[in-house]
């Protein structure tokens, strides 16, 4: 029953550490948004063979001027690189190499949103914060059963994570809103041609996912553990009035309440009450 008990602990705390690696992998990466920008190919400098770059060859004219044939026309002369994007970088191929040219994201934005990329790193770091928090609670559960006030950590919990869920949920709308503004307003050498949502983008939501669940899974167990609480309370209020508390009456005074008055001629008069008809006398002579 313990080995069961401590099974069920450790299932609750299995949410929790998953939006907590989902928000941390994707916080540290920076393949929020994926894509590929349409760039002018370099001269090939007279290389014939080597690949993304516009073959030329040089000429003469009449007057002994040179000229230069460029073979590329139309889509040719363009080439397609491919970038991904984060909370810090964006990071673009090198033609010719499999490095990658990385700058800031900071740098890119419009200076005037600046500050909602800053308010959404916060958001960011308060969720892994309370993610985290929540799974110290939780491991401390699994790790030590007896000596601590399950329900408050339970309530804790609740809080924290739905907390945290929210956090994330706002962070990512104003990410969102961040690199749509940037793609229609940013610089020239970075707008792409074409974008789409990266994995860390869908950890992120995948951790806010988690956090909501870890919420419900802790406010269910909060509320089974006060309705049993209840419970015991109420039986154990029950078991204080035993059968001894109700004495039986005796059965002279359920059946014959007698009442001795006195009378003349040396005879009493007994009351006697029973459930007798109206019209019967209520008292006896005996002499």
């Amino acid at each position: 029953m313990d080995q069961w008990a401590r099974q069920q602990r450790a299932l609750a705390l299995l949410p929790v550490c998953l939006a907590l690696t989902f928000s941390l992998t994707a916080v540290s990466s920076s393949y929020w948004c994926e894509g590929t920008r349409r760039v002018a190919k370099p001269l090939c400098q007279d290389r014939p063979g080597v690949l993304h770059c516009i073959h030329y060859s040089r000429g003469s004219s009449d007057n002994d001027q040179a000229v230069q044939y460029i073979w590329e026309m139309g889509d040719d002369k363009f080439v397609q690189r491919r970038f991904h994007v984060g909370l810090w970088q964006s990071c673009e191929e090198t033609l010719g190499s499999t490095g990658e040219n990385c700058r800031s994201f900071q740098s890119v934005i419009p200076a005037e949103e600046q500050g909602v990329l800053w308010l959404s790193i916060g958001a960011e770091v308060l969720n892994i914060l309370l993610t985290l928090t929540s799974a110290v609670l939780l491991g401390s559960r699994v790790r030590h059963h007896s000596g601590f006030h399950w329900l408050k950590v339970d309530a804790s919990v609740a809080i924290l994570t739905v907390l945290a869920g929210l956090l994330a949920m706002v962070a990512h709308m104003m990410y969102t809103t961040i690199f749509q503004i940037t793609v229609n307003l940013g610089p020239e050498d970075w707008k792409p041609q074409t974008w789409d949502y990266g994995w860390s983008y869908c950890l992120a939501w995948g951790s806010f996912a988690l956090c909501m669940v870890a919420s419900v899974m802790a406010t269910s167990r909060y509320t089974a553990a006060r309705r049993e609480l209840a419970d015991k309370k109420s039986g154990q209020k029950g078991s204080r009035h035993s059968p001894q508390d109700f004495q039986k009456p005796k059965a002279s005074e359920s059946v014959w309440e007698t009442e001795t008055a006195p009378s003349p001629a040396g005879c009493a008069l007994i009351g006697v009450s029973k459930h007798l008809p109206p019209e019967a006398p209520g008292k006896v002579s005996m002499c």
